[in-house]
């Protein structure tokens, strides 16, 4: 080719490089969910959360990439780092355990905890106001209603003075909701038995262990125990031991009865949290915030395996019956 001719097809080339990049759409910005457990129990969530951000101008495909990753609780870190390594703008987490394996991830992409059990008491922030750093959310509160929840089981089964607490023993929310327990148990009476499980193959032993010594179990909510929510259950049926619950999910899954935070509202409002830091706000000048809607829920089936009677009154206070 001559020289001239070269000259012309570079020149073209060159003229055409701004008009090129001028029609070329912005990069949709990237958000890495980490959920625990499944679809199937945290599916419902996940559809608040994705709808609520279609509401906000946020499309999955269209204005925003959205990367869903359904972990076990051996596999928090492993999927935190496969989104720094992939560089989303926004991770959001729902649990106290995954948000602490992305914060221990990255200290500079944007995190989004909704919920977060204890944020304080598991140093994921520095104040509730002021959360600092990389990371905001809303807290789930669980310490805080651990009383209410007593009072709601012992209403239910009162025959109850022993009561076990069933618990993920490296978890700082969960260890502060169950100091709460011990001493919401304490006023009533209760002798408290504390079951610590570290890995599925521990909730069989911890049941073993009891033998007959407890009248109720306290299943103090972590991704592990959700994720084992139906051997939990029927472990506990086997046992003739009402339950008490911090999800829903889990009352459907054969639990008797939760009093919670309602999750899918707690999601809906992390996409909020995400919109925000999309459009330019830092996640420490975010203020942490707690829930406005709690429900209470129960499972009528299970009520008569285990023998009990509800009263009208309770039926009537209950948010959701499942028959």
């Amino acid at each position: 080719m001559r020289r001239r001719e070269l000259i012309k097809l570079f020149g073209g080339i060159a003229a055409a490089w701004p008009l090129a990049a001028h029609a070329q759409p912005p990069a949709r910005p990237k958000l890495g969910l980490l959920i625990p457990g499944s679809s199937a129990s945290y599916g419902q969530r996940v559809a608040a959360l994705v709808q609520r951000l279609q509401e906000l101008g946020w499309v999955d495909g269209r204005t925003i990439a959205i990367e869903y990753r359904w972990a076990a609780t051996q596999r928090f870190d492993e999927v935190a780092a496969e989104f720094v390594r992939s560089k989303v703008d926004v991770i959001f987490t729902s649990g106290t355990p995954p948000t602490v394996a992305a914060k221990r991830a990255t200290s500079e992409i944007p995190i989004v905890f909704a919920p977060a059990g204890d944020p304080l008491a598991s140093r994921l922030i520095a104040s509730l106001a002021r959360p600092g750093g990389n990371i905001t959310g809303l807290s789930n509160q669980t310490a805080d209603i651990a009383s209410k929840r007593v009072e709601l089981l012992h209403e239910l089964a009162s025959q109850v003075r022993r009561l076990a607490i069933i618990v993920k023993s490296d978890n700082a929310s969960a260890a502060s909701e169950t100091r709460a327990v011990e001493a919401a148990a304490g006023t009533l009476g209760f002798h408290v038995l504390p079951l610590e499980i570290e890995q599925a193959e521990d909730i069989g032993r911890a049941f073993e262990s009891l033998k007959g010594s407890a009248d109720a179990l306290y299943v103090v909510i972590d991704s592990l125990v959700t994720t084992h929510a139906n051997r939990i259950n029927t472990l506990a049926l086997g046992a003739r031991l009402p339950t008490m619950h911090g999800a829903r999910e889990l009352v459907a899954a054969g639990g008797l009865v939760s009093y919670a935070a309602n999750y899918e509202d707690l999601f809906r409002r992390g996409a909020e949290y995400i919109d925000k830091i999309l459009r330019g706000t830092k996640p420490a000048d975010i203020p942490v915030e707690q829930p406005t809607k709690f429900d209470l829920v129960i499972n009528l089936t299970t009520a008569k395996v285990l023998g009990l009677t509800i009263s009208e009154a309770f039926l009537q206070r209950a948010d959701e019956v499942i028959e």
